[in-house]
């Protein structure tokens, strides 16, 4: 939804802007972010739920902290971290999130509707073609914004090591320490099991989302923005006449 609001809204603010793929980018890009930002604190509760030590007392781990930050569940979760940082703590680790969505939704936006202009006329409601189309752009976007997903994941749970209990880093100096004691290869570590869950899921999504436009017969975004800036122009007349 995000998407097509800000390529329509981008298209009538800018009459002249190019209606190829950088619009497609740029749209991508701000409505990645935007999903982010209402959606994150969810992401943050479900990587804390699944990092927690479970009966820490009888499991200490090396590198661990223990019982105290065992969560009850989701609402406890919510409660204990919004009363330990407030607002922001919902927030940790949101900004290599947002600096991973903008090239990761704009670059997936833009691999899929460039690939689907090259794709013939004849087989462009092919649901194969559109699946292929989906993966290929899911696969791209998520191989170039990788990394940043291993930072993010790192600073959301950082609070559970000893090691960094005391210090809060932030997404580049994360980054960088990542890369000095555990390699570069390691900003890429789980990346191939990832293209499991991601490629399939960004197939399926566009693909899904295109089936229902074309069901629900919602008119092409470009035919639908002609129509508004048609009418804008047709209504000028009258306006100066009366």
């Amino acid at each position: 939804m995000a998407y097509e609001e800000y390529r329509r809204w981008i298209i009538l603010s800018f009459p002249d802007v190019s209606r190829g793929p950088v619009l497609d980018l740029i749209a991508g890009s701000f409505a990645g972010g935007t999903a982010v930002l209402f959606t994150y604190p969810l992401d943050l509760v479900r990587t804390k739920l699944a990092y927690q030590i479970v009966d820490s007392s009888k499991k200490n781990f090396q590198g661990v902290v223990s019982a105290e930050h065992v969560y009850r569940g989701i609402r406890d979760c919510f409660r204990q971290t919004y009363k330990e940082s407030g607002l922001r703590g919902l927030y940790r680790g949101a900004a290599p999130s947002l600096y991973g969505i903008f090239p990761y939704a704009g670059l997936k936006f833009y691999f899929y509707e460039e690939m689907k202009r090259h794709v013939p006329e004849d087989h462009k409601k092919d649901i194969m073609v559109k699946l292929a189309c989906g993966s290929i752009a899911g696969l791209l976007g998520q191989t170039f914004t990788y990394p940043l997903d291993v930072v993010r994941r790192q600073m959301q749970v950082e609070r559970f090591s000893v090691s960094n209990s005391a210090e809060s880093r932030g997404t580049m100096q994360t980054l960088v320490m990542i890369a000095q004691k555990q390699g570069w290869k390691q900003l890429f570590s789980g990346l191939s099991i990832n293209y499991l869950k991601v490629v399939p899921s960004v197939a399926i999504g566009f693909t899904v989302y295109d089936i229902m436009k074309s069901y629900l017969r919602v008119p092409a975004r470009d035919e639908d923005v002609v129509d508004v800036v048609t009418n804008k122009r047709n209504s000028q007349p009258s306006l100066h006449s009366s």
